[in-house]
């Protein structure tokens, strides 16, 4: 089994570099998902109540992430008070589900896998990664990415407050892919890196 992990700022372009690795034979995992599955577990719905009161639920009862995200997303001391509980009660559950998944689809033959997960470095996953590679996006075309999706410049901020500094991502990848340029520029690194690192690797 080999894996990958997959870092970079906030709408860096991950996704489109782990479809990218899709394409070639990966299996994507993405944390962000498999984390909005862990908050809707009843039990991880009760602690955060019993810290938030009712006021982070939706109106079916489930949690309310936009609620959740402008308690931790931030600069402040509070902020990262809360970021910090709140990452108390889902990293753990989070990282053993995508462990848990990753162990099954091996055991059924699949052999690379990426995990796309915003915090990777931050909670420590890539101690459990073979390589982390870095998708580097200047910030203009990273902010063009968040407008589209809706999010002010504000937003980019809040979250990326929540995450290391680019310069450290960097420093602590193995591999860097720049996508600064279009979509065939940034498949023909993801290539080669399948080509020169990941396909040696398979079959050992």
């Amino acid at each position: 089994m080999f894996t990958i992990g997959l870092v970079g700022g906030v709408a860096s372009g991950k996704s489109t570099v782990a479809e990218m690795f899709a394409e070639l034979g990966a299996v994507v995992i993405n944390a962000d998902a498999m984390a909005h599955n862990v908050l809707a577990q009843p039990e991880v719905r009760d602690q955060l109540v019993a810290r938030w009161g009712t006021g982070i639920l939706a109106g079916d009862g489930t949690v309310n992430r936009s609620a959740i995200a402008r308690l931790v997303f931030g600069d402040s001391a509070d902020a990262e008070e809360q970021r910090h509980y709140l990452e108390s009660v889902i990293h753990p559950l989070t990282r053993r589900a995508v462990e848990d998944k990753c162990e099954r689809l091996a055991a059924e033959g699949k052999e690379v896998f990426v995990i796309d997960a915003p915090l990777l470095l931050e909670a420590g996953w890539d101690s459990t990664c073979n390589t982390v590679l870095m998708v580097d996006t200047p910030d203009d075309l990273r902010i063009a990415h968040a407008r589209r999706r809706g999010w002010a410049v504000e937003e980019i901020d809040r979250r990326e407050a929540a995450q290391l500094p680019l310069d450290i991502k960097r420093h602590r990848s193995d591999v860097v892919i720049d996508n600064s340029g279009d979509l065939h520029q940034t498949r023909k690194q993801v290539s080669i890196f399948w080509r020169e690192v990941v396909v040696p690797q398979l079959g050992d």
